[in-house]
């Protein structure tokens, strides 16, 4: 179990920071369409977060364990399969690592792999870490990370003026996607308690699943893509910048959590399934400005020499927020729950309208990029 959760590991590792890159080779520096194609990239990503569950999760409850691991293994040959068929019809860039590992280091690699992998099992083994703390070391480990991408980014020879300006322009959008996650995150942790215990999961007499509530977020995002797609190609160069939407989504977010408190004091399947729809639909929105936006915003302002590590700089915010909202969600108590929705609400909108006073001298040290 552990070996294959590791290989699951690497194989994301090396699949989403690239596939990323891959996205952003395919529009200009400042070509306004950029925001929509990774939108829709985005929507593609959902589809799979969508049906991969319902199909492994049927197979397994109706077949067995293996079956629906199997058809995990299938989906992901298949989409192997299509790359290497299509992989022609990139641009001759795409094809070429801007500075490759020298083939003489590639042991440095494989030994960093294995020494993290062997540091992560004795600090496990040894009880330093446990499932108590494993929040604070993933957020500590994933804050520290993006940190030292930072630092090699900014000061690296390969860098030139404008690149390290970007750079440091990315570190509050950095910070506002930690934020970001550490609420929305909370889809898995927090709201699946809530809908457990108040939501009225009746529908006609049927019962959703607790945990298809984990889906409705994906099924927004496939719903609503489109429609943001075609927003940010009707708009082109008028288009509000993305230190902007990144401030809007923490304001929407903040608003979601908000909505909860008319319902705060609602006793066994009382809330209405309907308004958790509506809240998660605040949330997709906020998702919509923010995610695909910033995988778009990485790959613009990363230098050249380091697209696929700001795009990991990204994927790491994710992980900074995620651990996080595991720590915010210790928080949560199901017999007091106003003061949790209006504190982690508020503040967050009150992030958001402050990420949004940054917006100038971000696009400033952007130096042409928005």
């Amino acid at each position: 179990m552990a070996a294959g959760l590791i290989l699951v590991a690497l194989g994301s590792g090396g699949l989403k920071a690239n596939a990323s890159a891959l996205v952003g080779e395919l529009y200009d520096e400042k070509d306004p369409r950029r925001d929509a194609g990774f939108t829709i990239f985005y929507m593609g990503v959902n589809i799979g977060a969508l049906l991969g569950p319902l199909l492994t999760g049927l197979l397994q409850k109706n077949i067995g364990f293996h079956y629906g691991f199997g058809a995990a293994a299938v989906g992901m040959a298949l989409g192997l399969i299509i790359y290497f068929t299509g992989r022609k019809s990139l641009p001759p860039e795409a094809h070429v690592a801007v500075n490759p590992l020298p083939k003489k280091k590639l042991y440095l690699f494989i030994v960093a792999i294995v020494v993290v992998v062997l540091l992560a099992v004795i600090l496990w083994m040894t009880k330093i870490v446990t499932p108590e703390n494993l929040d604070w070391w993933i957020a500590g480990i994933s804050a520290g990370a993006a940190a030292c991408y930072f630092i090699v980014m900014h000061n690296s020879p390969q860098t030139n003026s404008d690149e390290r300006s970007r750079v440091l322009a990315y570190i509050p959008f950095f910070i506002t996607v930690v934020v970001f996650w550490s609420m929305y995150q909370q889809i898995f942790g927090v709201l699946t308690v809530y809908s457990d215990t108040q939501l009225n999961r009746s529908i006609f007499g049927w019962e959703m699943p607790i945990n298809w509530i984990q889906l409705i977020p994906a099924f927004f995002v496939i719903v609503f893509a489109p429609l943001f797609a075609t927003m940010w190609m009707k708009l082109g160069p008028k288009q509000i910048s993305t230190p902007v939407k990144a401030g809007l989504s923490l304001v929407l977010i903040g608003i979601g959590f908000l909505m909860f408190l008319p319902f705060a004091e609602a006793g066994p399947n009382e809330t209405p399934l309907l308004w958790v729809c509506l809240t998660l639909a605040v949330f997709v929105f906020g998702e919509l400005l923010i995610s695909p936006v910033g995988l778009s915003f990485s790959t613009k302002v990363a230098p050249k020499v380091f697209q696929s590590q700001m795009i990991a700089v990204f994927f790491l915010a994710s992980g900074v927020g995620t651990a996080m909202s595991g720590v915010l969600g210790g928080y949560f108590d199901t017999a007091n729950q106003a003061p949790y929705w209006l504190s982690v609400g508020g503040t967050t909108v009150v992030l958001g309208l402050l990420a949004l006073t940054l917006t100038k001298p971000m696009l400033k040290l952007l130096r042409g990029i928005r």
